[in-house]
């Protein structure tokens, strides 16, 4: 992903933000990066991160240079990383940081980094260790934290940070970017409802969780529209076999919630995102009932995901709501 041609084009005013900043020698000592689910957080942080030691910078990271290529290597001993989204950053990361840092730094440009990605789901040992660190940070010692849902986290974290919130793409202009990159328009729809990058969606359009996930929604709305009985049968025999993984299945999940919101759409004369699925979602109307409960049953179950819930059960529930008949 070029980074930097994305803040030019989508985020220009964090771009220029950070420009201003590094020109003028005026750079906060810790940044949050808010954005929506699917927007490259991190990989923004890690280039904005990088644009502080970059070898040749014009004006930010040129990808290009030795440190900037240690940095995507994870050799660069003085810029640390924690957080890929699925484990929760522990106090031991936090501490990790905090003795590292409170040395000299290793490297000749004299500056430490850390990013931290997706804080609010650090535990509440860490977030207080985090805060202890963002109150009295260090000389040449610099932050960039990431969030997804930045009412989730303490005023006082943010009250410490210098905040750059992402702004939201047009939905239409993010499928027509995806399928210019050549993502197939079936594809570039319903990933657009939780992806807001067109780099992003290629990218997981191109997953093994993603390919299994989408042959599990046509096999599922396939058996929704002959009845219920098959829509049950083909789920206990066919999806949860399949979606071992927590990964897939909250794509599949994802994709099906956002073909009831189409539904929820359709049933009330309203246009829809997903025209690839016309066929299908005029043949679901008449199948389904309920609609606006079974969202939040679909919405409430992304959710449990997060707590290790079975992912079978889960599954299970999906389907009796979505099929049981209304009292």
């Amino acid at each position: 992903m070029q980074i930097d041609k994305y803040l030019q084009e989508y985020q220009p005013v964090i771009y220029k933000t950070f420009v201003n900043a590094l020109e003028s020698n005026k750079l906060s000592h810790a940044y949050l990066l808010s954005g929506s689910v699917g927007m490259p957080l991190k990989d923004v942080a890690l280039y904005l991160a990088k644009s502080l030691i970059c070898d040749n910078p014009h004006p930010l990271a040129c990808n290009e240079c030795i440190t900037c290529m240690r940095v995507d290597e994870g050799n660069y001993a003085d810029v640390m990383v924690f957080g890929d989204g699925n484990a929760k950053i522990k106090k031991g990361d936090i501490e990790k940081i905090t003795s590292t840092f409170d040395k000299t730094a290793l490297e000749e440009k004299g500056v430490m980094i850390y990013v931290l990605h997706l804080v609010e789901t650090m535990t509440a040992v860490a977030v207080n260790s985090l805060l202890k660190f963002l109150e009295e940070p260090g000389k040449n010692i610099y932050a960039f934290l990431t969030t997804e849902n930045e009412s989730k986290l303490l005023p006082t974290i943010i009250s410490r940070t210098q905040v750059l919130r992402f702004r939201e793409i047009d939905r239409d202009k993010v499928i027509k970017d995806a399928e210019n990159m050549g993502v197939f328009a079936e594809h570039a729809e319903i990933l657009s409802g939780f992806y807001n990058d067109a780099r992003t969606i290629k990218e997981i359009s191109e997953s093994k969780d993603y390919e299994l996930a989408k042959q599990c929604l046509t096999d599922q709305l396939n058996a929704l529209v002959i009845s219920s009985d098959d829509a049950v049968y083909t789920c206990q025999r066919t999806i949860i076999p399949a979606l071992k993984q927590a990964a897939s299945t909250r794509l599949y999940i994802k994709m099906l919630t956002e073909i009831f919101k189409e539904l929820l759409n359709l049933s009330v004369n309203e246009s829809i995102t997903l025209k690839s699925y016309d066929n299908i979602l005029h043949e679901l109307l008449t199948h389904v009932s309920h609609i606006d409960k079974t969202l939040i049953v679909l919405m409430t179950s992304l959710k449990k995901l997060d707590y290790n819930v079975n992912p079978g059960l889960l599954l299970d529930h999906i389907i009796y709501s979505i099929t049981k008949e209304e009292k």
